[in-house]
Formats: C-alpha cells, sequence, structure tokens
C-alpha cells in the first residue's frame, strides 16, 4: 500500500473515478460519505454476530453492493456510460420474503432497542434512509442509475427486517409506538 496521505485534498477538494475533483462538501462527496458511514454500521452490526452466523455472509454481500453503489456515484455519468458495476435489488428482495416470514405482523412504528443487534440494525437502517436522500438530491441534479436508487431503497427494507427477525430470533418482544389520538391504538 502506498502512503495514505497524498497532500491533494488540503485545499478542499477531492478525486472522482476518472481524475475530475469536486469539493469535499459536493452532494456527490456527501452522498458517498453517508454510504461508507452505513458500510461501517454494517461492520459493527458484523462485530456482534459470531462468525459462522449466516446473516455474517448477507451482510458481507451487502457490504459489496454498497461499494458498488459507491462507486457507481463516485463516476461521472459519461463514464458511467462505459459500464460500471450496480447492485442488485432483486436479492435484497429474496432476504426480505424469507425473513419476513418468521417476524409477527405489526401495524404499528417499532421503537429501535433490544439486542446490540437489533439496535445497530435499526441504526444502519436510518443511515441507509439518509444516504437514500442525499441520492436523491444528486438525483435532481445528474441523473443516478436506477438500480442504484430502488438498491439503497431496498437495503433499509432489508436492514428494517433483519433487525425484527433479530428480536424474534432472540425471544424478544417489540416494542411498538402508538399513536395516541387514535382511540384503537391508545392501550398497549
Amino acid at each position: 500500500m502506498g502512503k495514505i496521505y497524498t497532500r491533494s485534498g488540503d485545499e478542499g477538494t477531492t478525486g472522482l473515478c476518472g481524475g475530475r475533483r469536486v469539493d469535499k462538501d459536493d452532494i456527490r462527496i456527501e452522498t458517498n460519505g453517508t454510504l461508507d458511514e452505513l458500510n461501517a454500521v454494517i461492520g459493527v452490526v458484523r462485530s456482534f454476530m459470531s462468525p459462522d452466523d449466516e446473516r455474517q455472509e448477507i451482510l458481507r454481500h451487502q457490504q459489496r453492493e454498497i461499494m458498488k453503489t459507491m462507486h457507481c456515484i463516485a463516476t461521472a455519468p459519461t463514464e458511467r456510460a462505459q459500464g460500471v458495476p450496480l447492485p442488485d435489488s432483486r436479492q435484497c428482495e429474496k432476504i426480505i420474503d424469507s425473513m419476513i416470514e418468521r417476524c409477527n405482523d405489526i401495524d404499528r412504528f417499532v421503537l429501535p432497542a433490544g439486542t446490540p443487534i437489533a439496535a445497530h440494525l435499526q441504526l444502519a437502517r436510518t443511515v441507509a434512509r439518509r444516504a437514500e436522500r442525499r441520492m436523491w438530491s444528486l438525483h435532481r441534479t445528474e441523473r443516478l442509475p436506477e438500480a442504484v436508487m430502488q438498491y439503497v431503497n431496498r437495503l433499509s427494507d432489508v436492514l428494517f427486517v433483519m433487525a425484527r427477525e433479530e428480536m424474534s430470533r432472540q425471544g424478544n418482544k417489540e416494542e411498538l409506538w402508538r399513536y395516541f389520538r387514535n382511540p384503537s391504538h391508545a392501550t398497549e
């Protein structure tokens, strides 16, 4: 590995794939920074799991898909047209369909809590949602591939269902938020 520091960003810019430089607070960099944060939170979740937990591979795969997403975002649209790897949301849908069967039906919001794994999966979900919002901000100025937009949306759903499945797996009851203005939701 070469030097970690290059000094090329000392003036407030950073390089994109292809060599173009943009401000460090450019929406593209903000978006990728949020995806990078998401990837790190998923790494924290994995650190709570045993190495042989079957969810390790699910999350490892998602980390790779996030890296594909970041590569796409860091690549100018003209260079993207030449082909960059794109994430696949179909795998997310299979995971969701498989795990949701092990969860109770709910009609209310879930309060993030429970086991360290469930709580950190909920944290990852919120970071995924923020990344998605940043992606839409970027998308308004520069169209992103539909596959990228769909993937991050599905990923947040995967993380939500994984958190719910973790609570079920551990035999923990989820805490639900009830909207007290609606009489049918007024009791626990």
